[in-house]
């Protein structure tokens, strides 16, 4: 990794960058306790799809799109804000004798928790400004055209290998509360509280 300058603290960064609970975090641990751990995967996938989609849009310059034009990346900040408000709601309002646990009747598509989490990674665009501020720190002035790439597989590794130990955490979790149907329901509205408190401090920051 030559073209890969300070590699170890790359590695560093990137796992500190994971371990920083966020918005992402909470769809994954929602999508887990609800549902189990295909359910977290799908969760994981949308994650990874919504970082990926952001890593190339860095990649192609698309932040300095949205620098130069400051309305579109506020609208997508309000999106975003509002976005994560709804889904603690959502929680919040859910039957508490079926918080947390899964409905054999009702059976959750693994696609819903694919598409709730790239959305949540999705109308997150700081992200995206962070890639673009994260990659230079860490590319030496002549690398190859390839080094960028393989960055960014770096970080999907690496995200995939957390947020999969995340999931089995959290699973594990969730199946030792199954006989305590009073701390599922009380775990469902705090991870809700999470969510409406974390959209209301985005959207307290947008200007």
């Amino acid at each position: 990794m030559t073209d890969i300058q300070h590699y170890g603290s790359f590695i560093a960064a990137i796992l500190v960058f994971q371990a920083v609970p966020g918005a992402g975090t909470l769809a994954i641990l929602e999508a887990t306790a609800r549902d189990g751990r295909r359910a977290g995967m799908a969760a994981v996938l949308g994650t990874l799809a919504g970082d990926g989609l952001f890593m190339v849009a860095a990649v192609a310059g698309l932040a300095a799109l949205m620098q130069a034009h400051a309305e579109v990346f506020q609208a997508l900040q309000w999106f975003g804000a509002a976005y994560l408000a709804w889904l603690g709601v959502q929680l919040l309002l859910s039957r508490p004798g079926t918080a947390g646990a899964a409905d054999p009747a009702r059976p959750r598509s693994r696609w819903r928790y694919f598409r709730r989490a790239f959305l949540v990674s999705l109308t997150n665009p700081k992200v995206m400004l962070f890639f673009v501020a994260f990659f230079p720190l860490f590319l030496r002035a002549d690398a190859s055209p390839a080094t960028l790439p393989v960055m960014m597989l770096h970080v999907t590794v690496l995200s995939l290998a957390y947020q999969t130990a995340l999931v089995l955490a959290g699973n594990w979790v969730a199946q030792r509360l199954k006989a305590f149907p009073g701390a599922r329901v009380a775990a469902t509205r705090l991870a809700g509280v999470a969510l409406v408190g974390l959209g209301a401090q985005l959207a307290s920051r947008i200007r």
